[in-house]
């Protein structure tokens, strides 16, 4: 207990003697994490799907010629491949040209959804670190300029507290940072993944509706 107070006291006091920059690394760091958490949850939870599993099942639909069956199966689900292939499976019974329309159409739609907003978080990685080194550069104005008009006695503890405003905040700003970038790194991994997997089947089920075409012929 007594070491869990000293350790929110150390932070505490590391956290004021960051000065205003300081509180200015923090508030963009916890936009980041609200963008971060909320790009969290839609991408593995709602816009997500087991692409291959879910193409799978869709087949068997297909090849045994129940697309309404297919379609069901694609709207039970709020994730975006099934939502992209749905459009596709409306319009089995018409031209190629108007099924691969009615993918690209509804790709185009989507995929905007997914990559909203991770740009911010590499934005906020970049400013984290440059505020910190404004927080620098505000610490040595400020332990220079109070040394010069101090008392010798006084000059170690101003030089130190101009040090920490600079060197606390650079730090906070850097571990901002790299939290950010490796957030970003998932989340955009997250996101090309979705992406890919609406391109690759989004082939695949052209494929699939050509075969049965034939096969139909």
């Amino acid at each position: 207990m007594e070491a869990q107070g000293s350790m929110i006291k150390s932070i505490t006091t590391f956290i004021i003697m960051g000065g205003p920059p300081m509180w200015l690394v923090m508030v963009v760091f916890a936009v980041g994490i609200a963008i971060a958490i909320e790009r969290f949850m839609k991408l593995t939870k709602r816009y997500d799907t087991d692409g291959p599993s879910f193409m799978n099942e869709l087949q068997r639909y297909i090849l045994s010629n129940d697309i309404q069956g297919a379609i069901r199966i694609c709207s039970g689900t709020t994730a975006l491949l099934p939502k992209v292939l749905k459009s596709g499976l409306k319009r089995a019974n018409q031209k190629p040209e108007q099924i691969q329309n009615a993918l690209d159409a509804t790709a185009l739609e989507v995929i905007p959804k997914v990559e909203m907003r991770l740009s911010y978080l590499s934005l906020i990685a970049n400013i984290s670190t440059l505020i910190g080194l404004v927080g620098t550069i505000m610490g040595l104005i400020e332990a220079f300029g109070s040394i010069a008009a101090a008392d010798p006695a006084q000059r170690s503890e101003l030089l130190a507290r101009g040090l920490a405003l600079g060197m606390n905040t650079t730090l906070m700003g850097l571990v901002a940072a790299i939290i950010m970038m490796v957030i970003h790194s998932f989340l955009s991994a997250k996101a090309d993944k979705i992406i890919s997997e609406i391109d690759e089947y989004s082939v695949k089920l052209m494929d699939l509706l050509l075969v049965k075409e034939e096969k139909e012929s």
